[in-house]
């Protein structure tokens, strides 16, 4: 097909008739009684026209056939197409013995063929089984006429109103197909939507699961080293001023560490597409040292081992960054006066990693898993989201305090 053809807009009287159409269906679905009161009332009408006009005179086998008799068969082939659409075969059944009598009396009216309508409906509307006894009370008048008129063979008689039939009803289950289709594809629609709107709720869940872990992060961090300065301050203030206005100068440092990195967490959030360009980058290992540096100016000594060259990507180091950013804050809330940290982390091949953080402490629980905590989930929802495991609990005897061992396996190849 030429591109030009197949991207042209529809020709005006196409669009046309697509809107009239579209028009007519609605107002059939608005007011279906009143549609079929028109459609039943023009069948009348060409039935009564057929009859007062004499029309029938050229079709029929007995021109003796009374008038009344003429007008109730009119009436009662053409009345019963009011409930064509919602009982189908309760008005096929209706019209049968009108058809019957106006084949054995002769009359041969043409409003008989008006069963071809609820033919249709048949098709359209029931199971098309109904279709094997419908066409028997439809053929039933026809093999009476020949029988008792014999005007014209059987198989002429029989096959036309058999292709008739079989016309009507084909019409039927087309339009029925097309319907089906159309509304398997509405339904696909709706469903496509409904699916859409979940995946859109979920991503909406998961993105304010990552920011609560980000802001307990970073205040569970900054608060607990902020605390740790400013017990320090107080206990120098009266032996050392000096050394509690070093602790003020910490503290009020971590501070604006914290909202800076608050401001930028709650900047995401944010519809404007322009603050996205000045975000600062998640921090990562560079930042590593800084972070060790606010730990031991709270009060917690803390020494680092690596082995390895570091070649993780920004996600991995951000994992690895938050998992001790975590450890040492809870060592920092629970192991007690004197506890000291140790750090050893190992960068192995293809981005895996293992980290080991212990402390001496001899505090209460420095897991963060307490009621209604998120430290020690947050870890592990960060840690699986690379395939990695994480086990937090306390040393081995005769080994006082806490351990937390991360480990994060090689990248999976794209």
């Amino acid at each position: 097909m030429d591109p030009v053809t197949k991207d042209r807009a529809p020709e005006p009287l196409t669009e046309y008739a697509h809107r009239l159409t579209r028009r007519v269906r609605a107002f059939d679905r608005r007011h279906p009684l009143l549609w079929d009161l028109h459609i039943t009332g023009f069948w009348v009408t060409a039935a009564l026209i057929d009859y007062a006009g004499g029309g029938w005179r050229h079709t029929a086998h007995n021109l003796d056939v009374p008038g009344w008799l003429l007008l109730t068969l009119s009436l009662g082939l053409s009345v019963p197409l009011l409930w064509r659409r919602t009982h189908p075969r309760a008005v096929l059944v209706a019209m049968a013995p009108f058809a019957l009598v106006n084949a054995w009396t002769g009359a041969a009216l043409q409003a008989a063929l008006l069963q071809l309508a609820v033919v249709y409906h048949i098709a359209l509307r029931r199971a098309l089984r109904n279709l094997w006894w419908a066409t028997a009370l439809v053929i039933a008048p026809v093999l009476v006429s020949v029988a008792r008129h014999g005007e014209g063979t059987w198989d002429q008689q029989v096959g036309s109103h058999l292709m008739s039939i079989t016309v009507a009803a084909l019409i039927g289950i087309t339009v029925r197909t097309r319907r089906n289709h159309t509304e398997a594809l509405e339904d696909r629609a709706r469903r496509l939507e409904t699916e859409r709107d979940q995946q859109a709720q979920l991503a909406t869940a998961a993105e304010r699961a990552r920011i609560a872990r980000e802001m307990h992060d970073i205040i569970g961090h900054n608060l607990s080293v902020i605390t740790g300065l400013a017990d320090g301050g107080r206990y120098a203030a009266a032996k050392s001023p000096e050394r509690a206005t070093q602790a003020l100068d910490a503290i009020a440092t971590t501070s604006r560490q914290a909202l800076t990195e608050l401001r930028r967490l709650l900047d995401v959030m944010r519809e404007d597409e322009q603050n996205q360009a000045d975000l600062t980058p998640q921090p990562g290992l560079t930042d590593l040292d800084h972070l060790l540096d606010g730990v031991r100016s709270a009060g917690l000594p803390v020494h680092a081992t690596t082995h390895g060259v570091p070649t993780l990507p920004p996600g991995r180091q951000l994992t690895v960054y938050r998992v001790i950013q975590e450890a040492l804050t809870n060592t920092l809330k629970h192991a007690g006066p004197d506890a000291t940290a140790q750090i050893e982390l190992s960068y192995e091949d293809k981005g895996a990693v293992t980290l080991t953080i212990t402390d001496t402490g001899t505090g209460g629980r420095t897991d963060g898993s307490a009621p209604g905590g998120r430290g020690l989930p947050g870890m592990r929802e960060r840690t699986a989201l690379y395939g990695g495991t994480l086990e937090a609990g306390p040393r081995p005897h005769p080994e006082q305090g806490w351990r937390v061992r991360l480990h994060l396996p090689e990248e999976d190849p794209q």
